[in-house]
């Protein structure tokens, strides 16, 4: 009997497959295209998702867009184009253009929130969109609706008191959230070995009541299949789970950072061999899912749209000196 491909066997259609890695793609060219935009002087900074496309595509597609809550962290690039934000929205974010759906080009860019899309806004000190997670997820449990929080942060995040303060009272009130690591290795210019005592950051999770669990960041599919179950035990009442996806930052920490000063050029280059943008081509080619052609026609279509996105940002208004203090300030009568 001829053996299923791996994504058949996880229950996802050859569809959801070519979507992940479309998404993925798109979200590598935006990104690529922050940079050479930060390099050129017109755009300010740029905090990047290469290297964790796969561990986000993989998340994204367990959770259902309907009815889920995601608090992202500044690297979730694919994780909120997933979520319905488009190059376009980004740009504008980039640019701090007046119609930016994050903040109204109020925010540095990377800092994504979105009411109707149900993403929960970041700010700039890390980890506290966790503990808003959580929150978030006690509201579900106290309503009886049927929806889970993922809350995503890098193992650095994992140091802070938000994140445990969030992981205690998430195990105790066992809640619908799912807290989603994405371990790049470096928390900016420091190792993972000198920032936690255990071996993995997943090992915290029995302290506080509930299974962590590590899969390889830079395949969409275990990722996908770690989420998703811990998606239908939280919806079942079995309270958190703690995701760690190891994964691997590409580029330098943001476009403020000479990673050379902490890290090979080795490393870095092997690392890119075994990404998860090259491992998902690969699958999707030896699968028949795409054929080269049609592989080649999917990144024609993505920088195009990253090209649309990039011409309607730089021209797109600032937002009015007027609006200043919208959103920042409660409206008066």
């Amino acid at each position: 009997m001829t053996k299923q491909p791996r994504h058949q066997e996880l229950g996802l259609t050859d569809a959801q497959v070519i979507d992940m890695y479309q998404y993925m793609v798109l979200a590598r060219m935006v990104d690529e295209r922050l940079w050479l935009l930060n390099r050129a002087g017109k755009i300010p900074f740029v905090i990047s998702c290469q290297g964790q496309e796969g561990a986000q595509a993989g998340a994204g597609f367990a959770l259902n867009r309907d009815v889920d809550y995601i608090a992202p962290y500044y690297r979730d690039l694919c994780l909120v184009l997933i979520w319905g934000h488009t190059p376009k929205t980004e740009l504008l974010a980039a640019f701090a253009k007046a119609e930016d759906p994050n903040s109204g080009g109020r925010q540095m860019p990377g800092h994504y929130g979105d009411k109707q899309r149900r993403i929960l806004s970041g700010s700039s000190p890390v980890g506290t969109q966790i503990p808003h997670a959580v929150g978030a997820a006690l509201a579900a449990k106290m309503r009886g609706e049927p929806c889970v929080s993922m809350v995503s942060f890098g193992e650095g995040t994992s140091n802070q008191g938000d994140f445990h303060e969030a992981a205690n009272f998430a195990g105790v009130h066992k809640l619908p959230v799912i807290f989603f690591c994405e371990n790049n290795r470096y928390a900016i210019s420091v190792p993972e070995t000198k920032q936690l005592g255990c071996t993995n950051v997943a090992d915290r999770a029995p302290g506080y009541g509930f299974e962590g669990v590590v899969v390889d960041g830079m395949d969409p599919f275990a990722v996908y299949e770690a989420v998703k179950r811990a998606a239908d035990k939280a919806r079942s009442g079995g309270g958190p789970t703690l995701v760690e996806a190891k994964a691997y930052r590409l580029v330098p920490h943001s476009s403020d950072d000479d990673d050379r000063s902490y890290r090979s050029r080795e490393e870095v280059e092997h690392a890119k061999q075994t990404d998860s943008l090259v491992r998902m081509r690969m699958y999707v080619l030896e699968n028949g899912l795409l054929s080269e052609q049609a592989e080649e026609e999917l990144r024609q279509q993505a920088q195009k749209q990253v090209n649309e996105g990039t011409e309607y940002a730089q021209n797109a208004p600032y937002p009015e000196a007027s609006t200043l203090t919208q959103y920042v300030y409660g409206e008066g009568e």
